[in-house]
């Protein structure tokens, strides 16, 4: 843990995603970018939040050891949707996206967004799993379609951007943190910051 009298560790973002830089912005806090060489690839007979969780420690744990010249605190972060037991991956084409949306009509679908914050000065990796559950609304393919060439969200898990137009594909949404589903659940983060001594409101800009 961080002294409050020391300069705080430099903070490291582990991730390629502009959506959680973007989400990462909103606390003002300084902090540096670092695409990490994961494969993202579910273990077999592995669950959603298990796959999530893992990905997010390995991301932050990979930055970490490439930059092991100096005490980090990194963060890595997975998300991973899933209903019917089956996971839901990044889409990547119109075509899949269109697939899974039809799929997901009028059904539950779960978003685990895993956090790890991980402090390389005592090797300590505090993780946490937020579940965010989702109806999405039972919407003709001529909506679904034009949804998906509007937006074309198919960097995303589950092809749908509720921070944009996505919203309108969806009934319902539950969750302990409204940012968990865009992918970096901040409340969770704030609090491994506030854990690991990071002067969270003290750095802000």
């Amino acid at each position: 843990m961080l002294d409050s009298r020391t300069q705080p560790c430099r903070l490291i973002l582990a991730s390629s995603s502009p959506y959680r830089r973007s989400l990462l912005e909103r606390l003002r806090i300084p902090f540096d970018v670092c695409v990490p060489d994961v494969d993202e690839t579910p273990h077999p007979g592995e669950t959603p939040a298990d796959t999530a969780l893992r990905l997010a420690q390995a991301k932050a744990r990979a930055v970490a050891a490439r930059e092991a010249a100096e005490p980090v605190l990194v963060i890595g972060s997975d998300q991973v949707a899933t209903f019917d037991g089956l996971q839901i991956g990044k889409p990547g084409t119109h075509e899949k996206a269109l697939q899974q949306l039809r799929a997901m009509r009028n059904r539950i679908v779960e978003f685990h967004s895993a956090l790890c914050l991980f402090d390389s000065a005592c090797g300590l990796a505090q993780t946490e799993d937020v579940v965010t559950r989702v109806r999405f609304r039972d919407l003709p393919d001529a909506e679904l379609d034009a949804y998906l060439r509007a937006e074309t969200p198919y960097d995303v898990a589950g092809s749908a951007k509720s921070e944009g137009l996505g919203i309108a594909l969806l009934d319902e949404i539950e969750s302990n943190d409204p940012t968990a589903l865009v992918g970096l659940p901040l409340i969770a983060l704030t609090r491994m910051l506030r854990a690991a001594g990071y002067p969270l409101l003290g750095g802000a800009r």
